[in-house]
């Protein structure tokens, strides 16, 4: 039997664009892993290619690479919020939260490739700023230099706030926005 959707019980709002873009969300379970690990994959797998790997060394590969991301996860975002996103039944992304003090982190969001460029990305971002600013806080998360998903961010209104190297910390602020 499938877990209850996640709603106000588990703090997650009915967020409006999501919801009008048929969008749902499920809390992460155990049944969830090879799903997740797939959608890991899914992003992962282009960079690969120029490995010369066969496709077995590549999903060999790239299993423990979720698994040490998960592993990641789990110890340094205690208490953040893991979600499936589902659309039409079937789960198609992944929305991990955190909600601090004054900051929102957007741990991870992901969708699986025939997911993308429809705008849930932008539905689910959307309504996370609209969440954070509506707390008085402010939205981050990082995000590697040459992802190209760096542009919607930008469109969001998400600013980079720090070089972390491979990644950049972006920061999207509410208006008239004074950090306390």
């Amino acid at each position: 039997m499938r877990k209850a959707e996640a709603g106000s019980a588990s703090g997650l709002p009915s967020w409006r664009r999501s919801r009008e873009a048929g969008l749902r969300f499920w809390p992460v379970g155990d049944e969830d892993l090879p799903f997740l690990s797939a959608l890991y994959a899914s992003t992962r797998w282009q960079e690969l290619e120029p490995t010369g790997w066969s496709d077995e060394q590549k999903r060999s590969f790239l299993s423990q690479q979720f698994a040490a991301q998960h592993h990641h996860y789990l110890t340094h975002y205690t208490g953040a919020e893991r979600l499936v996103v589902r659309r039409a039944g079937r789960p198609i992304g992944r929305l991990y939260l955190a909600r601090w003090q004054g900051e929102d982190r957007i741990v991870d969001v992901a969708f699986m490739p025939e997911a993308c460029n429809r705008g849930y990305g932008t539905a689910v971002l959307g309504d996370a700023l609209d969440e954070a600013f509506a707390a008085g806080k402010y939205a981050s998360i990082h995000v590697e230099k040459n992802n190209p998903a760096k542009r919607l961010y930008l469109r969001l209104g998400f600013t980079v706030v720090e070089d972390k190297c491979v990644y950049d910390l972006m920061a999207a602020f509410p208006p008239g926005w004074q950090p306390s």
